[in-house]
């Protein structure tokens, strides 16, 4: 194949949402504010690159908060937090600066106002995401996980009379999630949908972008971490829309060169944690291959911003 019929989709919108740009500039700037080392528990969100560089500015990622010396100022991470760890922080003073996704904050609300109601809640989600280990911290003993199609044929019988509502993780893939949905309401015909969609903006977003143009490429680039869960979801969905083959890096020199053996045009796109400069290094990447013709292909444009916490907010002139 000659390089002249090579040519690169660049999928748009891309990248950093509003709340990983949000939570990102949080422990930038606390580093401005108290200097380091700043602690943040788990990570900050799942992006190796974003991890590593700020590891290298003095930022120390643990597990739990009983990792932080007493005193210590802490971030929460983008995903959420349960009760149970937001309780655990204030027994060791420590001076904490929340970076939760707001979307994810309504999702909280959401599980605590239906179980202070009476609902038993069905959470659609990963088994082990910290963002669902969050939501679901904020009413344990009414919380019921859905993992898969598979996880509705899990769950208890419940009376009759039992209130149920679902609510779901906000970075999933839409159309699994309403396949699992349409599953759970043919189960259970009073189940509840919440009063609006929990998936998040940028993830449908990103999975409509990919759907636009996996049809006509061989093959997707996905740029994102492997724990992280829009990203593995917008390698799913280029697949069930049409590409021919999709794969997930972290970094450009990742790219396998037997993947673009008889490839013609290929798509890329990037998960809503992962900074634009490692798409522009895939680009980069696939020209020095001959994949010189890139087209940008925009399916709508976003606009959403969140203000940081209060305390790192600019005094008022």
């Amino acid at each position: 194949m000659t390089d002249q019929g090579k040519k690169v989709l660049l999928a748009a919108p891309r990248g950093y949402c509003a709340g990983v740009d949000r939570a990102v500039e949080t422990v930038e700037k606390a580093l401005e504010k108290y200097g380091a080392p700043v602690y943040v528990r788990k990570e900050i969100v799942h992006n190796k690159y974003v991890v590593e560089t700020l590891k290298e500015r003095g930022v120390i990622f643990v597990e739990e908060t009983d990792e932080v010396p007493e005193g210590a100022h802490l971030v929460f991470s983008a995903h959420g937090i349960s009760p149970a760890v937001r309780d655990s922080a204030v027994q060791r003073n420590l001076l904490t600066l929340d970076a939760t996704c707001p979307l994810v904050t309504k999702v909280h609300n959401e599980a605590k106002r239906f179980a202070r109601d009476g609902y038993h809640i069905l959470l659609v989600g990963h088994e082990g995401h910290e963002e669902v280990e969050g939501t679901a911290g904020e009413a344990p003993e009414v919380t019921h996980l859905v993992d898969g199609v598979d996880g509705v044929d899990r769950l208890p019988d419940f009376p009759v009379d039992q209130k149920l509502v679902w609510l779901s993780q906000t970075t999933l893939s839409v159309d699994e999630t309403m396949e699992i949905v349409n599953k759970l309401h043919k189960r259970y015909p009073n189940l509840e949908n919440p009063p609006s969609d929990d998936i998040c903006y940028a993830t449908q977003n990103r999975q409509v972008a990919v759907k636009a143009i996996a049809p006509q490429v061989e093959l997707m680039i996905v740029v994102g971490s492997q724990n992280s869960s829009n990203s593995k979801r917008l390698v799913e969905v280029a697949l069930e829309a049409g590409a021919d083959d999709a794969h997930l890096i972290d970094y450009a020199h990742q790219i396998d060169e037997a993947w673009l053996e008889g490839v013609s045009t290929v798509g890329i796109t990037s998960g809503a944690s992962v900074p634009e400069i490692l798409v522009r290094e895939v680009v980069e990447a696939l020209a020095e291959r001959g994949f010189t013709d890139v087209d940008e292909v925009t399916t709508t444009t976003e606009t959403i911003t969140f203000a940081l916490p209060r305390d790192l907010r600019p005094a008022r002139t």
